[in-house]
């Protein structure tokens, strides 16, 4: 019987293997279709490397069919490349691999379809000197049967700073340009007065590229002019050492493109990455840096946005913050150490573990400022201040000499969004003057700690758990409208006489960084 049931099967599979036929294809008719009719690569810097983007090919007819050439316009020329279904092309410089140009005789079966990924590495010298624009196009096909997809990419000329790299003449070694970090060293570089027609002068001619930290020494100042473009590579940044300065120096815009504010953001410029955090470094300035000032500055996309001071006591560690926003920041949107930070108009929006942490002592304050926190987390908050330092799991006190916020906003996504870290044996001065503060305390450790007694029993003009109706928190408007609770809310005798965006602020004012206005669209 076994033997039987093993020449049935024998039979079956001989008739299925007689029925098969040997795949026969005909020449393409040139009815191909795309799943786009020009590919948009976004925007590059001169001479780095583009995502990588992809079209599909589908060959609808029923027929197995051959393209007989699928090439870019510019031929070998061309500063694209493409990848089709793994193929890497014609290898006309005798490379050992294709130089993804041109293909030959590229098969594609009845109803089926085929992946060509395409990248470029281009210069501003290529590109269209009217519109800066790099352009080609990928030919299916020649004679009557050709189809065209173009290609299309932004090019951006730029500076980059970068560290310098040194190559040991005898033993051919590799190292890098490092910055000392304590005991270590980390991947960075002293900015130079005779490069770049001073590093120490950032201006809007032309975006800045940073790979690695550019330091700032004793004694020196980085000035950026409004209007400049800033972009940092991954774990790359500013580090402002002690005696150095930074300054920003933007300015209120007139247009949608802002084109008096400092934008600080990641280097990827791809849609897609418009809004990841954690793409670059931060701003650190460090213990004895010296009136640190910024003004009109847009801050996203860093791990944490601007670090201030970093051991006990660091007071002449200060800085001036105004009419600033800071977005997307993987961990904290301002984190201060010992610091001493003067801010208005400030505002903070979305951060791994708080907008603004002003801890281990120090002095601050902060007039008209909102901070909000809507990251998806059971421990973020908006505002943390703490009045020790973490040593070896024990807590050193340090003295908290000011921590005032006057009309300001300070809310979130939980329950509790304003956290008050104090310890015995050190000062802790808090004052909140007019402030709407999310403060769910009920059923918490909270509900009977004094520290919080200004706000509930919403002393001094404070507003408690009142929803402050933003534009659009998801896209970084938080202005309001006399609908929200912040509305005229302010105390005149705390009033910054413009917002952040201009605006002349009335009396009684607004709580917030915003006067109630329509946000720019």
């Amino acid at each position: 019987m076994r033997s039987i049931v093993i020449l049935f099967i024998i039979s079956i599979l001989m008739v299925l293997s007689s029925c098969r036929k040997d795949f026969v294809f005909e020449p393409s008719k040139g009815n191909l279709e795309f799943s786009k009719d020009t590919v948009y690569l976004d925007t590059v810097f001169t001479n780095v490397g583009s995502s990588t983007y992809m079209l599909k090919v589908y060959n609808r007819s029923n027929a197995d069919i051959t393209i007989s050439k699928i090439q870019l316009g510019k031929g070998n020329l061309s500063k694209y490349r493409m990848m089709i279904d793994g193929m890497e092309g014609i290898d006309e410089d005798n490379s050992g691999h294709g130089d993804g140009k041109i293909f030959n005789n590229v098969e594609l079966l009845a109803k089926d379809s085929l992946y060509i990924f395409v990248e470029t590495t281009t210069d501003v010298a290529s590109a269209n000197p009217t519109d800066f624009l790099y352009t080609d196009q990928i030919k299916f096909d020649e004679g009557s049967n050709l189809q065209t997809v173009e290609l299309v990419t932004l090019i951006q000329d730029a500076v980059f700073l970068y560290p310098q790299k040194f190559v040991d003449a005898t033993t051919n070694a590799i190292t890098y340009e490092s910055l000392p970090l304590g005991e270590d060293a980390i991947y960075g570089f002293i900015l130079d007065h005779n490069d770049h027609n001073d590093e120490y002068v950032w201006t809007k001619n032309k975006p800045y590229v940073i790979y690695g930290y550019a330091g700032i020494p004793d004694g020196e100042t980085l000035n950026v002019e409004a209007g400049a473009r800033i972009y940092f590579h991954a774990n790359s940044g500013i580090i402002v050492g002690s005696g150095g300065s930074l300054k920003i120096n933007g300015a209120v815009s007139n247009t949608d493109a802002l084109e008096n504010e400092v934008i600080f953001e990641g280097d990827r410029l791809e849609p897609e990455y418009s809004d990841v955090p954690g793409q670059w470094g931060l701003i650190w300035m460090s213990q004895g840096s010296v009136n640190n000032q910024i003004n009109h500055l847009t801050l996203k996309n860093a791990t944490v946005g601007i670090l201030v001071g970093d051991v006990e006591n660091s007071t002449n560690t200060t800085l001036k913050i105004d009419n600033t926003q800071i977005y997307n920041t993987s961990n904290v949107g301002i984190l201060a150490r010992s610091a001493k930070i003067e801010g208005t108009n400030l505002v903070i929006n979305s951060a791994g573990q708080a907008s603004i942490a002003c801890t281990e002592g120090g002095s601050y304050s902060f007039k008209h400022c909102t901070f909000n926190n809507d990251w998806s987390s059971s421990k973020q908050m908006a505002v943390l201040i703490s009045n020790y330092k973490t040593v070896d799991n024990v807590a050193i006190p340090v003295n908290l000499n000011q921590a005032e916020f006057s009309n300001c906003i300070i809310y979130g996504s939980n329950q509790i969004e304003l956290f008050l870290d104090k310890v015995d044996g050190a000062s802790f001065q808090s004052q909140f003057n007019n402030c709407l503060i999310k403060f769910n305390d009920s059923g918490t450790v909270l509900a009977t700690n004094p520290l919080y007694d200004f706000i509930r029993n919403q002393q001094n003009g404070n507003i408690k758990n009142k929803t402050p109706n933003f534009f659009n928190k998801n896209q970084n408007k938080l202005n309001i409208d006399p609908s929200s609770p912040a509305f005229a809310k302010g105390d005149a005798q705390y009033i910054v006489p413009f917002d952040i965006l201009g605006v002349a602020r009335t009396t009684p004012p607004d709580m917030g960084a915003y006067q109630n206005a329509p946000f720019p669209e």
